[in-house]
């Protein structure tokens, strides 16, 4: 067995694999590199996790909304270990705190619960007239625990700068920012089709819905939209009948890949996103970003450099920002930015990241 370069014995707390995000590889890619054990709330047994050569610990909370809630909060109120050094990932994970024992607790925050916080009026204004005073309470439940356990980390890490403000302006902690590992080998420059490409989630807050709503507009622009999510039928039912838009639903990082090397350029505009390691993929393949200037993505897009950086704004507005950066972004355009977008994606690698995560275990 390799020696840790630490002393003490250290593992990683992740709210649960839902999905294999941003979140989820972060701590997937420092458990392997590391060689720590990582615990997660439940595992989704559909989606594979056997390109990291580890296991994840399962507590087996439900999975099923909306008792999910309940049974994350109890079994990461409960859980105990042995380790004396702790670094938690996400915002249900962070309850353990309450019976450790462990002598050191490092919380990497990709962001403060934004159904607590920033996007609360957002939350409470899509949930059902019935489901709203229930929402209401599990926020006023939810976070005076949250900031507890907050307020005990030895350590707080923010994915980004803008993270970094909220966990100031929320919960008044100083916090050091270290980026999350991008692929940045992975990802590459494969050619160029004909199709633009949109991978975020297909949730409110993504705001995939109006980029769908420009390329119904563009049917001599081809769209491909590469995720999945709740909204997913809702948004298929937008696009119906236009054959320029194209649904694939989630995919495998191969499949994933080779979608992102042959595109001419990604979509992505998030609101207020934390950080956004979908634009740094991107870059990393030679392929520039329509973005929204705002968020983390102020960090990582250099406008007309990498791509677009579109002003915030209402939703109808920001349609015809879309059509208007999409018709500019042609293909010769992205591909005179295609060095600046590789050497830009450089900034967020692997490497860095596990680099300084390490300087801070002992």
């Amino acid at each position: 067995m390799t020696k840790k370069p630490w002393s003490l014995p250290t593992e990683i707390l992740h709210d649960y694999f839902a999905i294999k995000g941003g979140g989820e590889k972060l701590v997937l890619t420092l458990g392997e590199e590391l060689q720590l054990p990582v615990i997660g709330g439940f595992v989704n047994s559909q989606v594979q996790f056997d390109d990291f050569n580890l296991k994840i610990k399962s507590l087996n909370a439900w999975q099923t909304l909306p008792w999910q809630f309940f049974s994350l909060v109890h079994r990461w109120s409960h859980y105990q270990s042995n380790a004396k050094q702790r670094i938690y990932s996400g915002v249900y994970a962070p309850l353990a705190i309450g019976c450790s024992q462990a002598q050191r607790h490092i919380l990497y925050c990709h962001t403060p619960p934004r159904f607590v916080y920033d996007q609360k009026a957002y939350f409470l204004r899509h949930s059902s007239p019935l489901a709203r005073p229930c929402l209401t309470r599990l926020m006023g439940y939810f976070q005076p625990r949250y900031e507890q356990a907050v307020a005990q980390m030895d350590v707080v890490i923010a994915n980004s700068q803008h993270v970094q403000q909220r966990i100031q302006h929320y919960l008044g902690r100083d916090s050091q920012v270290i980026y999350p590992p991008c692929d940045t080998q992975g990802f590459r420059y494969l050619g160029q089709g004909d199709y633009y490409l949109s991978t975020a989630r297909l949730d409110g807050l993504k705001r995939v819905e109006q980029i769908i709503k420009a390329f119904v507009q563009m049917p001599d622009k081809k769209l491909v939209v590469a995720s999945g999510g709740q909204e997913a039928r809702r948004l298929q039912t937008l696009a119906a009948g236009c054959d320029n838009i194209q649904f694939t639903g989630w995919l495998d990082d191969k499949q994933l890949k080779q979608w992102v090397g042959h595109c001419i350029a990604t979509l992505y505009l998030p609101r207020q996103e934390d950080f956004g390691i979908s634009p740094v993929e991107s870059m990393a393949a030679g392929k520039p970003v329509i973005g929204i200037a705002e968020g983390g993505l102020l960090e990582t897009l250099r406008h007309q450099e990498t791509g677009i950086l579109l002003k915030p704004s209402d939703d109808d507005a920001l349609v015809v920002q879309i059509m208007t950066a999409v018709r500019q972004l042609d293909k010769n355009t992205a591909q005179q930015l295609r060095p600046y977008c590789e050497q830009r994606a450089q900034k967020f690698t692997t490497t860095f990241f596990l680099q300084q995560m390490r300087q801070l275990l002992i």
